[in-house]
């Protein structure tokens, strides 16, 4: 029985955390050689929030899926699978997932964690309602959760200017409405670039090509241009085919839910199919560049504005380190 055909997919609820502290263009200007105007001009970023005393994935990651549990209406003991999105959770083991599905108050529910860098959170709202519309699943928490500031080089300004922490949360449950859910995705990789974006832990892991670089190990690297290019490229791409592929126009779509990288790539998408600046949200400025948290974060803020819109599509788009990429279209 092909049950995908029969289970709808609805977002319950969402949620979302962000750090106490702030870390503005203006403290950056007495860290390292740089300025508001020269970040704001190449970025859009304005400020980030930062982890303080207390605060890391785990906490983000819990108080985002708190909010929407609350927001669903569901016990976090109802949860019958947690899937976290995340490169930079406390421990390798045990997952964050199971970490966080035990400070809801569950005790059984399947647990993983997701590395798909910026990718993530749409990776792995993806493998949720794929999960779900199998029929082994009922109730699904997807949470993006990132402290990217602990992977910054702070004596850097090409890269630290741009990461800030963060967290992202849906709950996904069954519907017998099969409209419901992700209509369309694609997913993808090329691991051949995977020195364009990577965080080294050892020199061995060093490529030749990135020898000379005076980064502390542990760090994000980042081949600024190569990435620029291949986000470019890679996110007309797949919103292009989004459309096409579901027979859309942007005047179909509620929303256009972007990875928040850069605000010029952001841009390029959005004047090359024509988009009304009101369906592409944007909080770069506020946050900077959450990695897996990021869309989560634009979800959550969109839904509880009621801008995506019961009735009409949303499409969620990203890419990141391995290299990755991901969209899918979704019926709220």
């Amino acid at each position: 029985m092909n049950t995908a055909r029969t289970i709808g997919v609805r977002i319950a609820g969402t949620g979302s955390a962000l750090p106490s502290c702030t870390l503005t263009n203006a403290d950056f200007e007495r860290m390292v050689n740089t300025s508001d105007e020269w970040i704001k001009q190449r970025t859009g970023i304005s400020e980030r929030r930062i982890c303080g005393t207390g605060e890391n994935v785990a906490t983000l990651a819990h108080d985002a899926l708190s909010r929407a549990l609350e927001a669903a209406g569901i016990d976090g003991a109802a949860l019958d699978l947690v899937i976290v999105a995340s490169v930079g959770s406390e421990m390798r083991c045990p997952s964050a997932a199971g970490r966080l599905a035990a400070s809801v108050g569950n005790t059984h529910a399947a647990a993983f964690d997701l590395v798909a860098a910026c990718s993530g959170f749409v990776y792995a709202m993806i493998v949720g309602d794929t999960l779900i519309r199998s029929g082994r699943y009922k109730r699904v928490a997807i949470v993006g959760a990132e402290q990217m500031t602990k992977f910054s080089d702070y004596t850097d300004r090409s890269v630290s200017i741009l990461f800030g922490d963060g967290a992202g949360a849906a709950v996904l449950v069954a519907d017998d409405d099969p409209s419901l859910g992700c209509v369309w995705e694609t997913m993808g990789g090329d691991g051949t670039n995977w020195q364009h974006l990577y965080i080294p832990e050892r020199r061995e892991d060093v490529p030749e090509s990135d020898a000379k670089c005076t980064m502390a190990l542990g760090c994000l690297r980042m081949n600024g241009p190569e990435v620029y290019k291949f986000a470019v490229t890679k996110f007309c791409d797949v919103m292009g085919r989004a459309l096409s592929e579901n027979g859309l126009s942007p005047a179909d779509v509620s929303q256009f839910v972007c990875h928040q990288s850069n605000i010029r790539i952001i841009a390029s998408a959005r004047d090359k199919f024509g988009l009304p600046a009101d369906k592409v949200y944007v909080n770069i400025d506020r946050y900077g560049n959450t990695s897996a948290a990021s869309v989560g974060i634009c979800v959550d803020e969109l839904w509880r504005a009621g801008k995506i819109t019961k009735g009409k599509p949303f499409l969620m788009v990203a890419f990141g380190g391995g290299l990755t990429w991901a969209a899918s279209v979704w019926n709220a």
